[in-house]
């Protein structure tokens, strides 16, 4: 395991919507692998959604509202903000100065998206980590989810910290960085062309060989694992902070995604 003495103890975890609902181990995970980077985390009580799904129907004046309120709960500290969620983190870095542009709320706004990261982001390019010890079993391809990747410009962080997971074969993706369909409220409001984009993409799982899929979102992830059960497919789905907190116990990450009960149908 590579460790590097960094500037940054304590970091503010946002937990997220479909993490604090679906996928708690994905919270804890995070807070584990930051600890044994000598980070403590935060969780700020009350925080609730970044606005989204709000800002992408249109609904502007309620994203703001809630835009608001996650910037006077994440501005009470200045460490940095760390989110499990390339979509959530996007929406803050993003468009949280946009939505506030004419706002009181702007200053605050540019404030806390300087110091909001992803995940993977935030260990390898905030800690200068790309090794944190973790060790599975099992073939692993990765998925790099839309917001990340063109919004954030997150691709070669995850992949150097996958790389050096012990033990793990991994496998490429064709057409990698297609979406998955998901989009929020796109696969609500298109579902049919949300559910043509993913077939295509668990066609790539399948022929990949891979029976891990590993992503930086879990709302990619959900989706991803919804398609793949009705196709009756023994592929499991683990976010990449999961992964990354596995360590060597004799059980695989196989294993391990066995023992989740993921609410998809």
């Amino acid at each position: 395991m590579t460790q590097h003495t960094s500037r940054f103890t304590r970091a503010q975890l946002f937990v997220t919507c479909l993490v604090d609902t679906f996928f708690p181990s994905v919270g804890n995970a995070v807070v584990n692998v930051l600890a044994n980077q000598g980070v403590k985390s935060r969780v700020p009580d009350k925080q609730t959604c970044c606005g989204q799904p709000a800002f992408n129907a249109g609904l502007w004046n309620d994203a703001r509202a809630m835009a608001r309120h996650t910037i006077d709960i994440f501005s009470d500290d200045e460490s940095p903000v760390v989110v499990p969620s390339g979509s959530c983190a996007d929406m803050v870095v993003h468009q949280y100065p946009v939505l506030l542009k004419d706002d009181l709320y702007l200053k605050k706004a540019e404030n806390l998206a300087n110091r909001t990261f992803e995940f993977s982001q935030f260990l390898v390019d905030k800690l200068d980590v790309d090794d944190v010890g973790a060790q599975c079993g099992g073939c692993v391809a990765y998925h790099a989810c839309c917001h990340g990747l063109r919004g954030l410009g997150i691709d070669p962080q995850p992949k150097k910290l996958l790389k050096h997971i012990k033990g793990i074969t991994q496998r490429s993706l064709s057409d990698a960085e297609s979406c998955c369909g998901f989009g929020g409220l796109f696969a609500i409001k298109m579902s049919d062309i949300s559910g043509a984009i993913l077939q295509r993409k668990l066609d790539d799982i399948e022929a990949s060989g891979a029976n891990i899929i590993v992503a930086t979102d879990v709302s990619c992830l959900m989706h991803i694992e919804g398609g793949l059960r009705r196709r009756d497919k023994r592929i499991r789905t683990m976010h990449l902070a999961e992964i990354l907190a596995s360590s060597s116990d004799n059980q695989s990450c196989e294993a391990r995604t066995e023992l989740k009960d993921r609410t998809v149908t």
